[in-house]
Order: C-alpha cells, then structure tokens, then sequence
C-alpha cells in the first residue's frame, strides 16, 4: 500500500454528502452504546470492531427484557433506544419525579464465565463514578445506580437528540459548526482531565448533539480513572482503532494529549467525511495511525485546520495544549463578522478601540492598575489617547446591542443586550436575558447618606445578612473608582442561590453619589462558571459602565 496523507489504495470515503442543512430530526438518544442504534438511511460498512465480540449476543442474563419493567420500585423501562457492546439503553419513566430518563442495562453473553461477568459490572460501575465526578454542562449527567440480580444499571438524563456519527450521515459540517462541537468536546475533556478521568473512546457515536446547541460527550465505559486499578484484560485492545492515538497503539501510557488526538480525528471526520486513518481492516487502521500523514482538510483552512493537524502529530508532547485549541475553536465558531467598514470608527477597528478605552478607564480610575503599570507602557498608553483623540468618547453599542432612554425611571441612559426583556418599577428598571441567567438593572435614588464607598460598603453588607434570604456563602470587596472622573464605588462578589446549591453566581455593581446626594446603582448579576463566563461578565459590566450616561437633572 502506497501512502499518499494516507488516503490511497484504501477506499475511506463514506460516500458522504457535502455539508448542507439536514432536515429536522430528532429522537431520544442517552448516553453510552450508540454503535448499533438502528439507522433510518442504508449506511456505508461501519467502522472496525474495537475488539473481538460474538456476532449475536446471546439473550440472557436479564439481557433485552423488554419495556414495562419496574426498575428500583421507580423506573418503568420504555422504548429500547439503542444496543451496544455492553449494554442495552432504554428510555424510562422515574415515576418518582415524573421524568422521562435513560437507563443503560449491562448486556452481558451467557457463555463469559462468572469473573468475567464481574469484570463487566465493575467496568459499568467505573462509567457511573467517572461521568458523575465530572461537572460541566457537556458530561451527561448520571443520576443514579439501580442494582438488580447482582447486576448494576445506570440511570442518566435522557439527551434529546442524535448523535454526530448520525449527523454526519446527512452531510459533512462546515468549519464554524465543527468548531463549536469541538469546542463543547473540549470543554468536558478539560472537566475531565480535571477530575482525574480519560475518556479514551472519543469518537463521533459518543457525541451527542441535543437541543439548543446542547453538545454531550457520552460512554466512560473504558474511561481510565486515576487511582483506580485498571479493568482491562492484558493485551486487549479497547477503543474505536481510527480514533485511537499511536501512543496507545504502541502499548505506551495514555495521557490527555491521546484524548485531545481522538478529537482531532473527530473534527477532520466531521468536515471532510471520513477518519483519516480508517482502512478496510484493523490491522491496516492502526498501522495507518503510526505511520500516515493526513493530507490538511480541505474543508478547514486558516487556523482550525493548522489545529487540526497538530493535533495529529504523532508524538504528544507537542500537540496543543487545551487553551491553544479552545482560543482556535472558540474564534472560527463565532459568527461571521459584519463588513469590515462597519467595524471602523475614524480609521480604528471598533473592538481595538473598545479594548484601549476599557484599558484607559482602568488606568485612570484604579490606583492598583496605576501603580503596577510600568513607565514605558504609560507613554505607549499616552501615545494612544493622542491616537484616538478622545479616548472616553462612547463608541455606540457594542455589536447586538440597544442603547435604551431611561431618563423618566433613572435619570440616565445605557445599552444593554438587544434580547433582554425590560421591565420598570418607581425609581428603577431592569432588564433579563430570555434564560434568566443574566440580569441587569439600573436604579435612581434620592437622600443618600454616604459616599459611593459607603453606599457600596452598605450594599456588600446587605447582600452578606439580608437580601430576602436568597443568596448564601456571599464574597466580595468594593473598590474605589471613578465614573467620568467622579467618585464612584464598584462592588465584586459572588454568592450562591438558596435555590441552588451548587450553581454559583456574580454580582457586580458601580456606585455613583453625587454632590446633592442622588443615588445610582448599576447592577449586573451572572453565572460564575468557568472562566469563559467569568470574562463575559466582565466584559458584559464594562461595556454596560462605559455606555453608562447619567443626565444633569433638570433645573
């Protein structure tokens, strides 16, 4: 066989279409086992078998048995969903909660000897502890372990949806969609790298694509868990070959540079089709993972497709660390940009500006930012200023953005995100994103009896002690500051709702009094997640202060 990027001799194509915009469909998909999921479309011949299993399963030991089984006294066993090597997942009603959910049943041959069917079972047990010790929105959720006849099944969200191997039967994607399933993939690796977890089988049946935008990475079944001892028989081979990194291939330790290869392997396959290293046999696959050198995806030029390929190399150490990859795949996956000229202002891209003005309000307005900016970058800083003229002047809304009149509930006007839903009251008005995880709100208010520092101070203390008694494990400082070169206050904190003990939020605030004691608050309050959202918020309560424009009262 000739090696030619490791596309010749061997046919590879799937006969795939190219990307288009597939008809809407959806069924109800879980997480795990979804190789043998029953297709509506004839399918090109599937990839190798990751190891030796018998062609027909025998039917046993509680294997298949049917909708309408109680299962725990609380989950009534629906639809069968899909069949796997080692299991069988079905859809199922938790009566106790009345939701619908999965559950994976161990599917185990009757001819395996009792230790071996052992093995099974803790290797199920091991895919329950490793997916529930992740925490990130792209891990499927495990929500308990029910165990019947010695046998444990493992009860999960139910995703709605289809997975992208099934997606890719309609079509390749284009670079932008790939890129933000990537980056959903790369966000649950990173989780689970975090926790001490290696997925090991990352590959396009393990990822499913569920409603709103929603991207979960499924089936720990091998996942190899630090400190844990491992459940794999000497010299088996466990895993999809094409998706397999050569350093696995090769015997040699696994890290999480063999995982960030499969996703590699998963992004060529979802733009052009087809695993650069699939063969018509084992054998050849894996020899094609040691020695070919795929040809740069057609469909993935610019920087995604240099990504791409240094996520490819054969040695580990130099592949792309997860930040690298994550700014890559973040950047091709956000929309297209405007025209160009639309971008400008007096010659100056607008972001570029937006950026210097936000670096000059810092540098004017914070002592810490002042004292620990050397000489030579607040010439370059001056140097801008002259640059921009009046570095202080609004720019206009930020891209998606409204600039809202509210001169009759707050004396002052700002923009705020174009999809927020505004609502007012006496003195105030606020507004909230359409999921309720953002909220915004501008108040005005007379006789104030301290500073902006003390009114801030004030404000931390009643978010620490009263508040209605919805938040708890409140942390935050207040800072002096300036609001066009007027004394003002900004408060950072975070808290936790009493509704929600795990989901962590942000607040964040400027204090404005002036000089007859009139009162303004801008609020911003956010999730607190990775630091993905935290920069958001960030920039979110920048670009609110910056729009920020409080009217002269009316003599």
């Amino acid at each position: 066989m000739t090696n030619h990027g490791g596309q010749a001799d061997e046919p590879t194509s799937y006969g795939l279409k190219p990307p288009t915009v597939p008809a809407q469909q959806e069924h109800a998909a879980s997480a795990g086992d979804r190789g043998a999921y029953e297709p509506t479309q004839t399918a090109p011949a599937p990839a190798p078998a990751p190891a030796p299993a018998p062609a027909q399963p025998a039917v046993g030991s509680g294997q298949d048995t049917g909708s309408g089984r109680l299962l725990g006294e609380r989950y009534r066993l629906g639809a069968r969903l899909g069949r796997g090597g080692m299991g069988t997942v079905w859809r199922a009603h938790d009566i106790v909660v009345d939701r619908e959910v999965a559950v994976k049943e161990p599917r185990v041959p009757d001819h395996l000897s009792e230790p071996e069917r052992q093995t099974m079972y803790q290797r199920m047990r091991r895919e329950a502890r490793a997916a529930a010790r992740i925490d990130h929105p792209s891990v499927v959720t495990v929500h308990d372990v029910v165990v019947e006849d010695g046998r444990p099944w493992i009860v999960m969200e139910l995703v709605q949806g289809r997975s992208l191997a099934d997606e890719l039967k309609d079509g390749t994607l284009d670079a932008r969609e790939a890129a933000r399933i990537g980056a959903s993939v790369l966000g649950a690796l990173n989780a689970a790298h975090e926790a001490g977890v290696l997925h090991r089988d990352v590959k396009p049946d393990n990822v499913l694509l569920g409603r709103y935008e929603r991207v979960v990475l499924t089936d720990f079944g091998i996942a190899q868990v630090e400190g844990e001892t491992g459940l794999t028989e000497t010299g088996a081979f466990v895993g999809s070959p094409e998706y397999i990194a050569p350093e696995r291939v090769l015997g040699q330790r696994p890290g999480p540079a063999s995982d960030l290869w499969s996703l590699g392997v998963v992004l060529y396959a979802a733009m052009e089709g087809v695993s650069p290293f699939r063969r018509s046999n084992t054998p050849a696959t894996l020899q094609a993972v040691l020695s070919a050198e795929p040809q740069l995806p057609a469909r993935a030029s610019g920087a995604l497709g240099m990504a791409v390929m240094q996520l490819l190399r054969k040695d580990p150490g130099v592949r792309p660390s997860i930040a690298e990859l994550r700014q890559t795949l973040e950047e091709t996956a956000r929309p297209p940009q405007v025209k160009q000229t639309q971008l400008m202002d007096n010659g100056v891209p607008r972001r570029f500006r937006q950026l210097l003005q936000r670096y000059v309000r810092r540098l004017r307005d914070s002592r810490r930012t002042q004292f620990g900016t050397g000489g030579g970058v607040l010439v370059v800083a001056a140097a801008l200023v002259l640059l921009l003229v009046d570095p202080f002047a609004s720019d206009g809304p930020p891209d998606g953005w409204k600039t809202r009149d509210e001169s009759k509930q707050a004396q002052a006007s700002l923009a705020v995100p174009a999809g927020f839903v505004r609502s007012e009251d006496d003195g105030e008005v606020t507004f909230t994103s359409k999921d309720k995880d953002w909220y915004i709100k501008l108040t005005r208010q007379k006789d104030a009896e301290k500073t902006s520092v003390g009114e801030a101070n004030s404000r931390l203390a009643w978010y620490k002690d009263d508040f209605y008694s919805e938040m708890e494990n409140v942390e935050g400082t207040v800072e002096s500051t300036k609001y066009r070169g007027k004394d003002a206050a900004e408060l950072n904190a975070t808290y936790t709702p009493v509704d929600s003990a795990s989901k962590k939020r942000k607040v964040r605030e400027l204090v404005h009094v002036n000089g007859n004691a009139v009162e303004w608050h801008l609020v911003l309050m956010a999730p607190d997640g990775d630091k993905v959202s935290r920069d958001k918020a960030e920039g979110m309560f920048e670009d609110l202060v910056a729009s920020l424009d409080i009217k002269p009262a009316k003599s």
